[in-house]
């Protein structure tokens, strides 16, 4: 029998049924940490340039 390497190890767990809703939050979590970080980098540069008064509307968009 041939010993796995630790990606078919990690990916073995991690495509278990009961891991599965887990790796998704996971995902989710990323995504909307991305999103809320892009959102906040875009305000920041809004303040910086004196636009603090277009933050509402640049977020309705």
């Amino acid at each position: 029998m041939q010993e796995q390497t630790g990606l078919q190890n990690f990916l073995e767990i991690v495509t278990k049924p009961d891991n599965i809703p887990i790796v998704g939050m996971l995902l989710l979590v990323l995504f909307f940490t991305w999103i809320g970080l892009r959102q906040a980098f875009r305000n920041d540069k809004l303040t910086e340039e004196g636009k603090k008064d277009d933050i509402p509307d640049e977020m309705w968009k």
